[in-house]
This record gives C-alpha cells, sequence and structure tokens, in this order.
C-alpha cells in the first residue's frame, strides 16, 4: 500500500466531512426546535452562527488539499456548495459579529423554512460525499500500491 497526498486529502476529507455531518444534524435540529418553538430564537441564533464559519473553513481546507493534491472531480463534485457558501456569506443580513442567522428574521416561515432544507441538503450532500470520500481513499491506496 502506498501512502500518497491524494490519499492523505481524502483520509483527511473522510475525517473532517464527519465535522461537517454533525454540523449539518446540529443545524437541523436547531432549526426543528426554532419550528416547534422549543427554543428562543436569541439563544439558538447564537448557537448556530459561531459554528457557520468553521464549517466553510473546514470545507474549503479539504478542498484545498484536493486541489492541492490533483483530484480534479471531488473538487468539482464540491464546487456548488464552496459558490453557494461564498454566496450566502457575502449576502448574509448586516449583524454586529459573523454569522448567517439573524434572530428578528429567522422565525419567518420562509427564512426558517429556507433554513430547514438548507440544513437537509447540506446533510445529504455531506453523506453522500462521505461515502465518495471513502471510496476514493480506498482506491487511491489500491491504484498508487500496483
Amino acid at each position: 500500500m502506498a501512502f500518497t497526498f491524494a490519499a492523505f486529502s481524502y483520509i483527511v476529507s473522510l475525517i473532517l466531512d464527519a465535522f461537517l455531518i454533525f454540523f449539518a444534524v446540529f443545524h437541523v435540529i436547531a432549526f426543528d426546535e426554532l419550528k416547534t418553538d422549543f427554543k428562543n430564537p436569541i439563544d439558538q441564533c447564537n448557537t448556530l452562527n459561531p459554528l457557520v464559519l468553521p464549517e466553510y473553513i473546514v470545507h474549503l481546507f479539504f478542498n484545498l488539499l484536493f486541489l492541492l493534491s490533483g483530484e480534479w472531480i471531488s473538487l468539482l463534485i464540491n464546487m456548488p456548495l464552496i459558490a453557494y457558501h461564498v454566496h450566502r456569506y457575502m449576502n448574509r443580513p448586516i449583524m454586529s459579529r459573523a454569522g448567517l442567522y439573524d434572530p428578528t428574521t429567522i422565525m419567518n416561515g420562509d427564512e426558517l423554512s429556507r433554513a430547514t432544507k438548507e440544513g437537509w441538503f447540506k446533510l445529504g450532500f455531506y453523506l453522500i460525499t462521505f461515502f465518495y470520500y471513502l471510496y476514493g481513499m480506498i482506491s487511491s491506496l489500491i491504484s498508487d500500491s500496483q
């Protein structure tokens, strides 16, 4: 078994993608709690907003590893979500701190519905890419050893 930078990139992406799955599950649960009036929107947004930049940085980091290792298909798969993250962060509400969720507007039906759909979509995307990265790691380890 040969250990290359591509295999390293896939291993790191697997580990970091597990964290992204956790973030997405946390977001879905948080928006469900808001929908059922279980939690205060101010507290919930104060909990969710600090997770936005780490999620984006982690996602960008392992895609940078894919770029450096020449894993173009993996990078291409992630480019739409990277573009969405950049667009979403550039068009965020004006707030005093970093984050996407404004407590004054998060309880609007459209905003809450959009945030919930976004959380479910990201969860599905991260789950699919987790298994793709697992396949990529195994195939890069096998193909480099032959």
